[in-house]
């Protein structure tokens, strides 16, 4: 006999109930143990969706999936226990935008936890930020969540979930401005507390490494070793290496607003550009 209820796979939209919606996603892809480890600890904040990537897509940056169609699917082997979970064949983003759509409009965007750190520089490729400023295309309070690892390259994310659903709480209850993300990384081990930073130089100086495949023909492998030289108490980097989680706001307005002023006085009239006679197209 034919279930007359929802299929396993069916989206589980948000209940319209009075606890907060709570949108999670990352960059690490489904069976990340961050998301793990984040969706069960929000799950005592509020409503938990998880909606994340079906493989790892770090590195991605904000990229959108126009060019071909998206499956959005249950999946319940994720190990989130009864929290409905479902992975997306494309981006991080595109995971926010299937989850809002599919789900409803959450009352926060959270992504992560992250395997390793997103600070300085990292956010303009970061699958992980990309995902939270998605949540503000939207007009969703959003936060990103980063972990650094153990001198032995092991991960603890129980610390950082445990902050993370505090800082969640704290968010739901003050929100935060438009267009503003939070951007958090932890240090391994446990927290010594929290500070508001600023975002260091931590950045990856690229170089290319060029091989030969077994038919002689080259191929590269794009390196990178990491520098960070600005790492004062007041930055990410810097509260990290001091053994505190980092919160640092992020504002999404590029403009240089100091340069308008000089910028207007300085750019050349129509009547400058017919005198050099550009040619007209």
């Amino acid at each position: 006999m034919q279930s007359s209820g929802p299929s396993p796979s069916a989206p589980i939209p948000f209940d319209t109930g009075r606890r907060r919606k709570i949108l999670i996603a990352n960059d690490d892809g489904i069976f990340s143990p961050g998301i793990k480890a984040l969706a069960l600890a929000l799950a005592e904040v509020g409503e938990v969706r998880v909606v994340a990537p079906d493989v790892e897509q770090s590195a991605v940056g904000h990229g959108i999936t126009i060019r071909r169609p998206l499956r959005f699917r249950h999946t319940a082997s994720a190990g989130f226990g009864d929290l409905p979970a479902y992975r997306v064949d494309g981006t991080p983003a595109d995971c926010v935008v299937l989850g809002v759509h599919l789900l409803g409009t959450p009352d926060v965007v959270v992504s992560g936890i992250n395997i390793g750190p997103n600070m300085g520089h990292d956010l303009t490729h970061s699958g992980t930020v990309a995902a939270a400023i998605e949540g503000l295309a939207f007009g969703v309070p959003s936060i990103a969540f980063s972990q650094v690892s153990g001198d032995s390259g092991e991960y603890s994310f129980g610390p950082g979930a445990a902050y993370a659903a505090r800082l969640v709480e704290h968010v739901l209850a003050t929100g935060l401005p438009p267009r503003t993300l939070l951007n958090v990384n932890f240090p391994a081990g446990e927290l010594k507390g929290a500070r508001a930073t600023r975002l260091s130089d931590h950045r990856y100086e690229d170089s290319l490494v060029k091989r030969q495949d077994p038919e002689g023909k080259d191929y590269y492998w794009v390196a990178g070793t990491i520098r960070a030289e600005d790492v004062g108490d007041d930055t990410d980097k810097g509260a990290v290496l001091a053994g505190y989680a980092s919160v640092t706001p992020v504002r999404l307005d590029l403009t240089a607003q100091d340069l308008l002023p000089s910028l207007t006085e300085g750019l050349p009239g129509p009547q400058e550009l017919h005198a050099q006679n550009v040619p007209s197209v």
